[in-house]
């Protein structure tokens, strides 16, 4: 009798947990219930964390404006090639999320697992060589720039040399990012970023100022925060409630076609990342011909506008895990109305932007800088590259629909061949009578042809589109 008891509480409490594990699945399942309310379930933790990133960069270059312009345009110079660094990331992270939320869309998580486990491979290999190039040709990477000021090229080498070994732990924590994206729980990578920033909040001032290590400091402040995040997002997919995966293995053996399909998708974004980052790095020599001010000044006006970037480019990695889902389930409809639905939050978004640096620039860039003539040039930055704000926020939300659906190419296309375009502009614009702002203009009217180039391409091709669900 007694056995017979347990045995059905056992039976009872084995049920519970299936409708449990059933009701959490369906709540991260975005090809079911109302769209806008999926879209800003995975939307709104990305841009939370995508806000963290930015405060993580304005963290730094609040404490080392400080210290003086010096200081935040050698971390601007080397941050250059950290940026470049996204370019290898973005293999591990968009193979996770492309492969992890069309195999969950098909309802396939032995596959989706497998994408994850071969991502995480690649992130941990290809971090490793790219912050071993980064500390072995340091010098030539940073002479690249030639800048004039000796004090400016020594801390950015000892910036870039200190930063780069973090870049591992970055790599790592993308691609763990990109499958909780794609599973449609990105709550957990907001929470965890949320703990690196207050580290990196704390150590900085701390590192900075209280040790006297002025811009040593602020990296070894970063990359501990980076190397704690990291163990933390390995850990979450092995214990924490809402994982992607009741079993993921750390180490797993490669599967070469898994790699190989990987690479597919992931390398015309990658080589997308790396051919804007490089043009940057070009653009940014143009600039340090008008001196310390001019590169402070972009340092942290870029870092302002991120706020338009960050926050697109966060929305869109929830389109991307919202169309890749609805893609792997063949739900046509539901992908031309979350377009939509997406396309006018992103229209929103960009209003605002456009509006906060039109009117707000000035005081932005002057809690960051204290230099008046570096006020002065930022301010016009932010003001010129206001222009663009709304159509970039479009763009933004079109490529996340390309790469859900599996297309790369087109917005990798676009963005490299319109991106090519600023180098002219800015030659001839900066040798007029607009000087310091040829430049910022030539990045604006860049922007605008990529923008409006990527928009015609998506909606061209989605009227080729099937209108119906595909049973």
């Amino acid at each position: 009798m007694q056995k017979s008891v347990i045995k059905t509480k056992i039976m009872f409490l084995k049920g519970k947990m299936k409708v449990m594990s059933a009701a959490n699945e369906k709540k991260f399942d975005l090809t079911e219930g109302p769209i806008l309310n999926k879209l800003l379930l995975v939307a709104v933790p990305i841009m939370g964390t995508q806000m963290m990133q930015m405060a993580y960069n304005l963290t730094d270059m609040f404490w080392l404006g400080r210290v003086g312009s010096v200081a935040v345009a050698a971390s601007g110079t080397a941050g250059m090639y950290l940026w470049l660094s996204q370019a290898f990331l973005m293999i591990g992270r968009m193979g996770a999320e492309i492969g992890v939320s069309q195999s969950l869309g098909r309802r396939d998580k032995k596959t989706a697992c497998t994408y994850a486990q071969n991502a995480l491979f690649l992130a941990v290999v290809l971090g490793i060589i790219f912050a071993a190039l980064m500390i072995a040709f340091r010098n030539p990477l940073i002479g690249f720039f030639q800048i004039k000021d000796h004090e400016v090229v020594s801390q950015s080498v000892v910036y870039l040399v200190i930063t780069s070994l973090g870049i591992p732990a970055t790599f790592i924590s993308g691609m763990v990012t990109g499958t909780f994206n794609a599973f449609g729980n990105s709550k957990i990578p907001f929470f965890i970023n949320g703990t690196g920033l207050i580290i990196n909040m704390v150590l900085d001032p701390l590192l900075i100022f209280t040790f006297d290590m002025g811009i040593a400091g602020a990296a070894i402040a970063t990359i501990l925060a980076q190397i704690i995040v990291a163990v933390l997002f390995l850990v979450s997919m092995k214990v924490v409630k809402n994982r992607p995966f009741e079993k993921f293995d750390i180490i797993a053996k490669p599967d070469s076609k898994v790699i190989k399909q990987i690479f597919a998708w992931s390398i015309p974004i990658a080589l997308e990342s790396m051919f804007f980052t490089i043009l940057s790095m070009i653009i940014s020599r143009f600039v340090a011909a008008f001196g310390t001010s001019a590169m402070a000044a972009q340092r942290v006006g870029s870092q302002v506008e991120s706020l338009s970037w960050l926050i697109g480019g966060g929305f869109a990695s929830a389109v991307t895990a919202f169309m890749g889902q609805n893609f792997g389930a063949n739900k046509w409809k539901r992908i031309h109305k979350g377009y939509r639905i997406s396309s006018q939050a992103m229209l929103i978004w960009g209003g605002f932007i456009t509006v906060v640096l039109l009117l707000g620039g000035q005081a932005l860039i002057g809690a960051f800088l204290s230099d008046p003539e570096a006020v002065k040039m930022g301010a016009s930055y932010l003001k010129i590259l206001a222009v663009c704000q709304i159509v970039a926020c479009l763009e933004y939300n079109s490529a996340g629909a390309f790469r859900g659906i599996g297309k790369t190419i087109p917005p990798s296309l676009v963005s490299i061949a319109s991106n090519a375009m600023r180098i002219p502009l800015i030659y001839v614009l900066s040798n007029t009578s607009l000087g310091l702002d040829g430049i910022w203009w030539g990045i604006t009217l860049g922007s605008v042809v990529r923008s409006l180039w990527m928009l015609g391409w998506y909606v061209a091709m989605a009227r080729k589109m099937p209108k119906e669900d595909v049973l």
